[in-house]
């Protein structure tokens, strides 16, 4: 397991991921998922601070419960994170204070959750998640999960959903306007924001695109 990519806090990396892993198969909410959320989650905190460890264990554990998107129990996936995290930390003697601080940021993390994050680290992972859902990768990682689900590209009768209903259950690019065009509008730090505009531009881009191809 490289940890390289979680400077510098390789080594309480290697300690998380050991008590966290729980392999799941879905290659979107993977190490390389964990790695990006943290390189977004430290360029936020470089401009607007807060409790770097707080921030990186719950960035590592964030989605340590691993739920399938078309589960019944989905919305709940953040809320078992911060469960499992809270039992994670305490065997390895956190203070409480921190280990709440972990929980409050890994169980509002969640779009499915729907839930208000209000501490600084907290507003941080959920914008890092968030970006990692949007931009080239959330072009990649929704056309995976589609594929994963079973689902088709597009309605080849209705494509733009013109006259019925969107349906991201069913075909992959109405996940864009389900979902993943509407998240620029709702991050919650200035870096965040100012990042995610430049992705969801290249969300919108990409969806022009293909919508000429068709």
């Amino acid at each position: 397991m490289t940890t390289v990519a979680f400077v510098p806090f390789q080594d309480l990396a290697k300690t998380l991921l050991a008590h966290s892993n729980e392999p799941s198969g879905d290659g979107s909410h993977d190490i390389s998922h964990l790695q990006r959320v943290w390189k977004n989650a430290a360029a936020i905190h470089a401009e607007e601070g807060g409790d770097a460890e707080v921030l990186f264990a719950a960035t590592i554990l964030h989605d340590c419960v691993s739920v399938e998107k078309n589960s019944p129990l989905r919305a709940h996936a953040s809320q078992l994170s911060a469960e499992k995290a809270t039992e994670i930390l305490t065997t390895l003697d956190w203070p409480q204070t921190k280990i709440q601080a972990v929980a409050h940021a890994v169980k509002t993390h969640s779009f499915s959750a729907d839930l208000v994050p209000t501490t600084l680290e907290a507003k941080t992972l959920q914008d890092a998640d968030r970006l990692d859902a949007i931009g080239m990768l959330g072009v990649a990682r929704c056309f995976y999960v589609a594929g994963r689900m079973g689902s088709a590209l597009y309605n080849p009768a209705d494509p733009h959903a013109s006259e019925r209903p969107l349906d991201d259950t069913r075909y992959a690019i109405d996940h864009f306007r389900t979902k993943l065009l509407k998240l620029a509008t709702n991050f919650q730090t200035a870096t965040g924001a100012r990042m995610a505009k430049i992705r969801h531009d290249r969300l919108q881009r990409f969806l022009d695109e293909f919508t000429d191809e068709i």
